[in-house]
């Protein structure tokens, strides 16, 4: 009767490593697959950045003569030079910067309170509001601007108020596609957070309480904001023509590109210098950004 204890357990044993070595296996084959795909991605996504830096350090004559498009024969810095040292370039920057900032902040302003009451306030209705948030943020703005530009020209007909061609009436447009998805980016992470600490703000200060533990949720929507209008480019094409009103996306192409002169070198230096300050927030940020989007996916 000893014995039986003795070698069940190895008989158990050796019957079941056939089962762990194949599922070690199958980690090993999906781990490959997995390099394999994001080896893929980063060289697909990689490429274009790359090729704008080639690019940027090349003349124009190097640019257009028929030599290897990837590699620098004369490499210069004459292309950030002249934008750097270009005043409509740095009001291009200042436009955008001053737009962003003061977006993002309208947004926050915004956001914060309708996604907590519609998250933590539950009132009859509520679920269907945010939804109807959500869905407003899926219109394109393809098919917005045209009815925005007939009711600004009424405004000024029957006002007197210019709106078009002023960088500030971005202010206003800019919103209405950072606001609706932000407010259901911090629903979902709101919903996240125990109901517990919603006892605790009444005690000692809402603020003081919530807004520390909802910081990544805030986060991912503030670089949204900021992205969106960073990069908008329909908007400002469509409501600002005058060089000291444009934004930088669209005085990029408008500066740059002359009747069928495409200036590249130009082009991608200040693509390059566009991207950035978006490029340096994601990389302190990232961590933030990806933990608010998570828990807005799954929550909500």
């Amino acid at each position: 009767m000893a014995t039986v204890p003795a070698t069940a357990p190895g008989v158990r044993a050796s019957a079941e490593k056939p089962r762990y070595g194949s599922m070690s296996r199958d980690r090993r084959w999906a781990l490959r697959w997995s390099y394999f795909f994001l080896t893929l991605f980063a060289i697909f996504f990689l490429i274009p950045p790359i090729y704008m830096f080639i690019t940027s350090l090349k003349t124009s004559t190097e640019i257009s003569a028929a030599t290897n498009p990837w590699w620098v024969f004369n490499p210069t810095l004459e292309n950030y030079g002249a934008l750097l040292g270009s005043s409509e370039y740095l009001v291009f920057f200042r436009n955008s910067a001053v737009v962003s900032i003061f977006v993002v902040t309208i947004t926050m302003l915004i956001a914060i309170p309708a996604a907590f009451a519609l998250s933590r306030m539950r009132f009859w209705g509520s679920t269907t509001l945010a939804t109807g948030v959500f869905l407003t943020y899926l219109i394109p703005e393809t098919l917005l601007f045209i009815p925005l530009f007939k009711i600004f020209a009424m405004v000024n007909e029957y006002t007197g108020i210019q709106l078009i061609n002023n960088w500030w009436v971005l202010l206003v447009l800019y919103p209405t596609l950072t606001v609706p998805f932000c407010t259901w980016i911090m629903i979902g992470y709101f919903a996240s957070i125990p109901k517990e600490l919603d006892e605790a703000a009444l005690i000692d200060g809402a603020t003081r309480i919530f807004i520390p533990v909802a910081l990544p949720g805030i986060i991912a929507a503030t670089i949204f904001a900021f992205t969106v209008s960073w990069a908008q480019f329909l908007y400002p094409l469509a409501f600002t023509t005058s060089t000291d009103q444009l934004v930088l996306p669209v005085g990029i192409v408008t500066t740059l590109i002359k009747g069928d002169v495409f200036n590249w070198g130009q082009i991608m230096t200040g693509a390059l210098l566009g991207a950035a300050p978006p490029l340096i927030i994601y990389a302190f940020l990232m961590d933030y950004y990806i933990a608010g989007l998570t828990a807005g996916a799954t929550k909500g």
